[in-house]
């Protein structure tokens, strides 16, 4: 029976790494987590002069280089003049040279994201008319190629390493604490710990590139890792370096001086590798939570610990799993079955935490039912709670094992100590009789040499026997394939995560879509036409329900009187009704203004001023103030070219 099991644990080692390199391959260089929500001029848009700057408005705050923003002219000419600048809250931009000729430009940018992931992409607009171009911006992807894929897998094996570091650990300092002198568990404890420093490296060296030119030469730029060392991603990757080396005295410990403690001394010394490691492993935790979705976005500073609990609840889940699982098949050592036991009770814990802190999780990053299906994020998340839900039946069939085992077990144990006690009472008789034959005998030094010789091929003969009634155990053969299965599912289940944290979470996504809906809809910023001006701009209060976008219409747009509208949209297209708009024009060239100007409330979402005064033409600012609660307010604004 435990032979034929061999080949099955290859094929599903084999076919679970090729579902996971699928899965990583499919992490493409879209999965940015920072959305392009608006742009000035927009996207497809001919406008009659020259603008002086393009600026681009993003969903959350991103980090910007020298090359981050972009303008061609059509014959692939970069026309920007200076460094790219933080305009106002999440829009930026960059100034164009002045005199710019007719025709179609591209506009390019490739910035990060706040949680620490690449975003490139392109689009076009015309002066005067549009015309043909030789740019070609197929190649404009991040995070992408080798590097992309690189950078992908360093992560998946950090999550790896980390779940077998902290759950292995955890399985031998609250389970099973013999496990400590056990060859096989210290191995894979101290793989785990090589892993996930191994990945940790990869993932440093690599970033620059990752988020930059994604050549793989420049992976061993030392001027790219210095700038990366001054990111906030740099940042969580060097702290986490600096938490394995103390997680490497842990090891140390655990696996030297804590086995070699009698039983008194070690329960003092496991309250304090208890307290330790605990510590430890939520500072590796929190590397990846201050440094990626957590850390942004809605309720920052409670999503942060939260993010680290569930991180703590699925190490010490799946790699106490892991632990288990090279305890039934690697270790000579037979495990008790109250370590079964007590591991089974962790493991609850551990789902209830997880599935706490992950309804928060999804709630977060969702924000609403339809983006489980109307979202690539959604969708990956109904993979994860399926495969979770599997996860805990087949733990639940474990669970039966386990108690099958235990009675097995003691069963077991107790012929064990008669036959021990035999065993014992036939060596003393026989040493005994030997004794009195006289220790003079001129062969007795070669006797004894080779009566120790056969003692060792007996015990170890004895070992085999003990293994092949172990393993011949109906109940612990259960066991073994369930908890086989658990940790396939597993492999599985962290892949997809994996993926999951490369992707734009679906709050975001349906945010930009919503913005870009609102964009498009409306006039364009400077319509020669209509004589007419229109601009969207999102907003974000940072209170709860304080999204959306606001759009300011002027017309004729020219010196003297004009029309003024302004209307307030949720994200996904509906009136806002918020308490109060202010509006303030400022030109900041000839140093007039702000000239405050408050609409009057039409209906909902939707104000109204008359004869709202252009005094002079030029390039003026537009800020508006939306209050949507008695606290929560904010202050958004665009250039435009009014008269």
């Amino acid at each position: 029976m435990t032979q034929t099991i061999a080949p099955r644990v290859r094929t599903l080692v084999l076919l679970l790494l090729a579902a996971c390199g699928l899965l990583l391959t499919t992490a493409g260089p879209a999965s940015a987590h920072a959305a392009l929500t608006g742009s000035d001029p927009q996207q497809g848009v001919v406008v009659d002069k020259a603008p002086d700057q393009v600026s681009l408005t993003f969903s959350e705050k991103v980090a910007l280089s020298n090359d981050s923003l972009r303008v061609l002219d059509p014959k692939g000419k970069a026309v920007q003049q200076g460094k790219p600048f933080e305009a106002s809250g999440t829009t930026y931009g960059v100034k164009l040279h002045s005199g710019l000729p007719d025709g179609t430009y591209t506009v390019t940018y490739q910035v990060v994201s706040a949680d620490s992931h690449p975003v490139a992409g392109a689009f076009t607009f015309s002066i005067g008319a549009p015309s043909t171009t030789s740019v070609s911006v197929s190649g404009d992807t991040a995070g992408g190629g080798v590097v992309g894929w690189l950078y992908g897998f360093g992560r998946y094996m950090s999550y790896a390493g980390f779940i077998v570091l902290v759950g292995g650990a955890a399985f031998v300092l609250g389970c099973w604490q013999r496990g400590a002198g056990v060859r096989p568990m210290q191995r894979l404890v101290v793989g785990g710990w090589l892993t996930l420093t191994s990945a940790t490296l990869l993932l440093l060296l690599a970033r620059g590139s990752y988020t930059g030119s994604g050549k793989v030469g420049d992976i061993f730029d030392l001027d790219l890792l210095g700038n990366v060392l001054q990111t906030k991603a740099g940042a969580a990757l060097v702290s986490r370096l600096l938490l394995l080396a103390a997680a490497a005295l842990f090891i140390s410990v655990l696996f030297g001086a804590y086995d070699k403690r009698e039983d008194e001394e070690k329960r003092d010394l496991t309250f304090g590798l208890a307290i330790g490691g605990t510590v430890v492993a939520a500072g590796l935790a929190a590397s990846w939570a201050m440094a990626e979705h957590a850390s942004v976005g809605l309720q920052a500073g409670i999503a942060m610990p939260v993010d680290v609990v569930h991180l703590l609840a699925v190490a010490t889940w799946l790699g106490g799993l892991t632990a288990l699982l090279v305890a039934l098949y690697r270790s000579d050592a037979p495990i008790e079955s109250a370590a079964v036991r007590r591991f089974s009770q962790v493991a609850f814990g551990s789902v209830v935490a997880l599935v706490a802190t992950g309804v928060y999780q999804s709630w977060r990053q969702l924000g609403s039912w339809s983006a489980f299906t109307e979202t690539r994020y959604g969708q990956l998340l109904l993979v994860k709670i399926g495969l979770v839900a599997l996860l805990v039946g087949i733990a639940f069939v474990s669970r039966r094992w386990t108690a099958q085992l235990a009675d097995t077990v003691v069963q077991r144990g107790k012929r064990a100590q008669q036959k021990e006690r035999v065993a014992a009472n036939a060596s003393g008789s026989g040493s005994g009789s030997g004794k009195s034959k006289g220790a003079g005998d001129s062969k007795g030094a070669a006797g004894s040499k080779r009566a120790a010789q056969l003692a060792r091929q007996q015990a170890a003969m004895d070992a085999a026997r003990q293994k092949r009634t172990r393993d011949a155990d109906p109940n612990r053969f259960g066991l073994r394939r369930s908890v086989l299965a658990e940790a396939g599912v597993a492999v599985v289940l962290l892949a997809v995560t994996t993926v999951l944290t490369q992707t734009e979470p679906g709050r975001t996504e349906e945010d930009a879509k919503a913005a870009k809906a609102a964009s498009s809809s409306s006039s364009s910023d400077a319509s020669g036409t209509s004589g007419a001006l229109t601009l969207d701009m999102s907003f974000d209060t940072g209170g709860t329900d304080g999204k959306g976008v606001v759009t300011v219409d002027f017309d004729p747009a020219r010196v003297g009187g004009n029309e003024m509208h302004v209307y307030v949209q949720r994200p996904n297209g509906r009136a806002f009704d918020i308490p109060e708009v202010k509006v303030a024009l400022t030109l900041e060239a000839k140093k007039i203004g702000p000239l405050a100007i408050t609409p009057d409330r039409i209906a909902t979402g939707h104000w109204s001023a008359s004869n709202v005064q252009i005094p002079m033409a030029g390039d003026w600012k537009v800020a508006v103030t939306v209050r949507t609660s008695d606290i929560d307010q904010t202050t958004v604004s665009k250039n435009a070219q009014i008269g």
